[in-house]
């Protein structure tokens, strides 16, 4: 077991950080997510679509800039992992996580289709309480790198 990704069989893989930035809760933030999540996550060299994975940030980073809320000034925290051979995004936000679901939006609607098209992209996702308080959403890609 040379590789600190790998683990004995049948025991769960320890996650590993690969990244992490924090952002102000303002529309400029999502296009910064991308451009950092793209420069820390090159030399990674994913097997998975780099493309797909900037959209579901994009989608994540939106939903928390715009419906994350705090008395307090606040930040976004976006985090990436390594875990075995997946890949997993967090994005934290200050918002309450009962309030976190997939709409049925009509097609006048101008929000409302970001976690579907999570949904369809990902693996898995899950949303619901972060450790730093408020909400935590996120999303694994299985096989993000070659075995």
């Amino acid at each position: 077991m040379n590789d600190p990704q790998d683990s004995p069989v049948g025991a769960p893989a320890v996650p590993v950080s690969i990244g992490r930035m924090t952002l102000y809760p303002a529309p400029e933030s999502v296009a910064r997510a991308r451009c950092w999540f793209r420069k820390f996550i090159d030399r990674e060299e994913l097997a998975c679509s780099l493309d797909d994975c900037v959209l579901m940030i994009s989608e994540l980073v939106t939903n928390a800039v715009l419906y994350g809320e705090a008395e307090d000034p606040w930040r976004v925290r976006v985090e990436w992992w390594r875990i075995g051979h997946s890949l997993r995004v967090d994005v934290h936000n200050p918002g309450f996580p009962a309030r976190v679901r997939m709409h049925k939006p009509t097609a006048n609607d101008e929000h409302g289709r970001g976690l579907r098209l999570v949904d369809a992209l990902a693996d898995s996702w899950c949303a619901g309480p972060s450790p730093f308080g408020g909400t935590r959403v996120s999303f694994s890609i299985n096989d993000a790198w070659k075995p």
